[in-house]
């Protein structure tokens, strides 16, 4: 089993009463705020909250660098992102929601000192926030590669041009960085060595933010996706991350971390939806007994409980594999964690709106919002499809190098005896 440690114990401690006491009575607050100001507008509650979070030392938990944040591992840090994954309103209460954190990573581990003053700082204080802007809308983004927005040098300058969209965090006011991923190097062999990660301040002429996006309906929750548009944006050549060509790795190193959180949070949404499912079926009462009572509701109950069980494993399995092995060891169980954990928490929230029946598809109880942020998570940081893939890959690589015998022709296949 994963042991927890004293400190974790008492941390989880903490974030479980600072969600009782805080969080979970001003999700109402929350999501009317949402709603009525938009997603070009803070909350004004998220604001109050962050506050508190920062003055009893629960700020920067995701940060495995005891230098900058607590210096959690993966495996410590799980449990208390699981807690905060139970509402939408938490992660950035805490400093602890993306797309800030895997930022916040990629200048940590890439980032030079000068641009650690300038953005990680603030960031880590909370003052600001940032943004990242890699998906297109004119090619299929799934595969980095296809990028086709351009980093071109200028003397001491980078120009930047290119069309984005579900560029999480832009319409925040907020948001003062971008990191924007191009081509420097379009014509490289390489395919992999084409694409720079570049630092844009917000406030640089040339951009636009053109709208918000929604996400089935939801606007800014849980993110604030956006589509901008780069118009010969110029940079300082000093914002370029690591050097050109590096885009690539730096993107896979920032995805890695960003997937398991996505996977932790999900399996405390999940597990909430399920407690929301377990009470509510037990006071609603059709046809002269409760829902609860149904066959196919207990049914339902007894496979979510199995279900996230069996996601949380999974994920803490990874956690564990990327502190004492590193991401790239543990990529296919990254892979599967990406994989597994939407798809559970998609099914368990869609039973706990069939439990609620018609009010389950409003937000009223959070379930609609919970099930965007569920089915939206097997499309971002990479489809479904493209870690099925590359699960089958490593699979098929492993017997390779196994170098098992081929299998022996079926029966019929082979001379049968004279007396058959």
């Amino acid at each position: 089993m994963f042991e927890k440690s004293q400190r974790v114990e008492q941390l989880e401690m903490q974030v479980q009463a600072f969600m009782a006491r805080h969080i979970y009575p001003n999700e109402t607050r929350f999501y009317r705020e949402s709603e009525d100001l938009g997603p070009w507008k803070v909350q004004p509650v998220v604001e109050e909250l962050k506050f508190q979070a920062k003055e009893q030392g629960l700020w920067n938990l995701f940060l495995p660098d005891s230098l900058l944040g607590p210096g959690l591992t993966n495996l410590e840090y799980a449990p208390l992102c699981e807690i905060m994954g139970r509402s939408h309103l938490a992660p950035e209460v805490f400093n602890c929601s993306a797309p800030d954190t895997g930022n916040m990573e990629v200048l940590v581990r890439y980032g030079s000192e000068a641009q650690k003053k300038q953005w990680l700082e603030p960031l880590l204080a909370g003052q600001i926030r940032s943004s990242f802007a890699m998906t297109e809308p004119d090619v299929a983004s799934s595969d980095a590669t296809n990028i086709e927005s351009n980093i071109r040098r200028e003397g001491d300058e980078y120009v930047v041009n290119g069309r984005k969209w579900y560029t999480t965090g832009a319409t925040d006011p907020r948001c003062k960085i971008i990191i924007f991923m191009g081509k420097t190097a379009p014509d490289s062999p390489d395919r992999y060595r084409q694409q720079s990660m570049i630092l844009v301040p917000k406030d640089s002429p040339g951009i636009e933010v053109v709208r918000s996006i929604p996400v089935f309906g939801f606007y800014g929750v849980p993110d604030r996706a956006s589509e901008v548009i780069f118009r010969n944006v110029r940079v300082p050549a000093d914002n370029i991350l690591l050097g050109e060509g590096r885009g690539f790795e730096i993107a896979q190193g920032r995805l890695g971390p960003g997937r398991i959180h996505h996977c932790m949070r999900l399996v405390g949404l999940a597990e909430r939806s399920l407690e929301k499912m377990c009470v509510r079926s037990q006071q609603r009462r059709p046809f002269g007994k409760t829902v609860a009572e149904q066959s196919v509701t207990r049914e339902r109950i007894a496979e979510a409980r199995i279900m996230i069980e069996q996601a949380r494993l999974l994920t803490l399995k990874a956690a564990y594999m990327m502190d004492t092995v590193g991401n790239k060891v543990a990529k296919a169980e990254i892979a599967m964690i990406k994989v597994a954990v939407p798809k559970m928490a998609a099914t368990v929230i869609d039973w706990a709106i069939q439990v609620f029946g018609g009010g389950g598809t409003s937000n009223d109880f959070g379930l609609a919002a919970a099930y965007a942020t569920a089915r939206l998570l097997r499309l971002a940081d990479g489809p479904d499809e493209v870690h099925r893939d590359q699960i089958a890959r490593l699979e098929l690589r492993k017997a390779t190098e196994l170098k098992l015998p081929a299998w022996e022709p079926a029966l019929s296949n082979r001379a049968l005896p004279s007396n058959a």
